[in-house]
């Protein structure tokens, strides 16, 4: 705890050039931007890093051939070109993804879809360096071939084409380990109570969630990348110019076991678009897309979310899901910009991204997708920086934490294996958790750890945590030094996803993990029971949430999540 004190009496000591207000990916990516111009950076957010809609998404890297439909070919080309550069900026992270869209006409729908991802392949200039495939036209037989879960009357045939794939909370701790590179100061769990301008700079008064301390920023510069929460920073100053609509996106995790499936479906339904995602062991199925009137804060799934997606899954199954086959389920709001329309549907909304200076050098981004953070991030600190006289943004061409030297290390990976003494398919996870840097988590694994402390691992920190099989002790101790892991949440939730593939959602593994966070933060016992209760506490929440069929009445349980955290 002794670094970050420094740091938190570091960036209350002096005038920053820029200050960003969330740790979410588009917040995060601001951070970099910045910090890669030379400019003076910190980073507060008020929980953790990713824990708002960066870390509930898809996780998928795509342009949105959805918005064809809508005429967005704009908003379209430029997603699939960031998807086609993150390639490129992370391979550790970005995977190529084959998607199924099945045909339920013989002859008009093959024509039409097909047109449309002939320019979905236009517009990413498919045939380059980055592997993803043109659009192919499939049979039924073919269809079955590629997806044997699907009922063999379910569709005509089908067409494939590719996207990206990336583990979102994975992606945001990146970027934040990067931003930090470039000399960034990264701090979570830091609250800004409130934003007043003076001349020449903004002054953000803050409160340390952990120790309750209050203390003051100064920075000329602040860019608020709050997501959902757009409004009520914005109050803070007095104005709320950039309005933004919360629509709740709803996924259940499924053990790939049950959906032996290597591709992704992608199908419309009646209120949403129904993604089959395969992702590691578990297989994603989602989304809803719904208006939240709640307001910002936590968000939880309903029963009624559950049932509409098995439902809509069920319509393409051979063997229909039920309530017994989802192990996880999570739900994250989506920002969106608020045109004005006055309509209550959420799709219709447009994805794109608005930069907008509120109040006296204090800037608001808001709107977008995953895919387009780094843009959203680069429009928001250009727009910033004005006057300044910093550098152009080069994180067009800047790799993130673990991309460089990452093939070498792939390539060595046996051999890194062997010395381990570990399978390589141990290694080649940690390889595409951590890129290159998965060395550093061996060589954390290669000692002792914590000699009879409670939820210490008898074979040592390269075991898998009890109750996490996907999780070893190395990396828990890797996330508590290298990625601001503060609490089990943070560990099992977003820098792993351990506690959304466990039926008990994690909380077999909470008391190891707690331990050895302790060990790591210089801990007592005291704090770790203290971290168990609460995260036991929170799945808990989240199973009685899905006894509720309203959002409505959600509140209740929500205001006790608040208190919980």
């Amino acid at each position: 705890m002794g670094q970050r004190d420094a740091l938190l009496h570091e960036v209350s000591e002096n005038l920053l050039d820029v200050l960003v207000v969330g740790g979410g990916a588009t917040g995060a990516g601001a951070a970099l931007d910045a910090a890669s111009r030379g400019l003076t950076v910190a980073l507060v957010e008020a929980g953790d890093l990713a824990s708002g809609t960066s870390g509930k998404s898809s996780r998928l890297l795509h342009g949105g051939v959805r918005y064809l439909e809508q005429l967005r070919f704009g908003l379209v080309r430029e997603a699939l070109h960031e998807r086609g550069l993150l390639h490129d900026l992370a391979p550790h992270l970005v995977r190529r993804l084959s998607f199924l869209y099945p045909l339920t006409h013989r002859m008009w729908e093959r024509g039409y879809v097909g047109a449309g991802l002939a320019l979905y392949d236009g517009l990413a200039g498919i045939g380059d360096r980055h592997g993803f495939r043109r659009h192919r036209h499939l049979s039924r037989r073919a269809l079955l071939r590629a997806a044997p879960p699907l009922r063999p009357d379910a569709a005509v045939g089908a067409l494939a084409y590719d996207d990206g794939q990336v583990d979102d909370a994975r992606l945001v701790v990146t970027l934040a380990r990067t931003a930090v590179r470039e000399g960034a100061t990264v701090l979570t769990r830091v609250r800004v109570t409130g934003l007043a301008t003076r001349p020449g700079h903004t002054v953000a008064t803050c409160e340390d969630v952990l120790s309750g301390e209050r203390f003051a920023i100064r920075a000329r510069r602040v860019v608020l990348a709050t997501g959902p929460w757009s409004e009520l920073t914005q109050r803070m100053l007095g104005v709320s110019p950039v309005r933004t609509r919360a629509s709740k996106g709803v996924h259940l995790v499924v053990p790939k076991s049950r959906l032996p499936m290597s591709s992704a479906l992608i199908a419309r339904t009646a209120s949403s678009v129904l993604f089959v995602i395969p992702a590691g062991d578990v297989v994603l199925v989602g989304t809803t897309d719904t208006p939240w009137e709640i307001g910002p804060g936590p968000v939880l799934p309903t029963g009624s979310d559950v049932r509409y997606l098995l439902d809509q899954a069920n319509r393409w199954l051979r063997e229909p899901l039920t309530g017994d086959d989802v192990v996880g389920v999570y739900a994250g709001l989506r920002p969106l910009v608020d045109a004005g329309s006055g309509s209550g549907d959420t799709q219709a909304v447009s994805r794109e991204h608005v930069v907008r200076e509120v109040a006296p050098g204090c800037f608001v981004v808001a709107g977008g997708k995953l895919t387009t953070y780094r843009v959203m991030a680069r429009d928001a600190v250009s727009a910033a920086v004005r006057g300044l006289g910093a550098r152009r943004s080069s994180t067009a061409t800047l790799p993130l934490a673990g991309a460089s030297g990452f093939a070498q290390a792939w390539a060595r990976r046996d051999a890194a294996a062997v010395a381990a003494g570990v399978p390589v398919s141990v290694v080649e996870r940690l390889a595409l958790r951590y890129g290159s840097d998965y060395r550093e988590v061996l060589t954390l694994g290669s000692g002792p750890l914590g000699g009879g402390t409670p939820g210490s691992l008898p074979g040592g920190p390269l075991e898998p945590i009890p109750g996490a099989p996907s999780l070893l002790g190395a990396e828990v101790l890797f996330m508590a030094a290298h990625e601001g892991a503060l609490g089990v949440d943070d560990v099992l939730r977003r820098r792993s996803r351990a506690g959304l593939e466990a039926r008990d959602g994690g909380a077999a593994a909470a008391p190891h993990v707690a331990a050895l966070l302790a060990t790591a933060l210089g801990r007592d016992a005291a704090w770790e029971a203290d971290q168990v209760g609460r995260y036991v506490a929170a799945a808990r929440m989240t199973e009685e949430a899905l006894a509720v069929d309203r959002d409505a009445d959600l509140v209740p349980l929500l205001a006790r999540l608040r208190e919980a955290a």
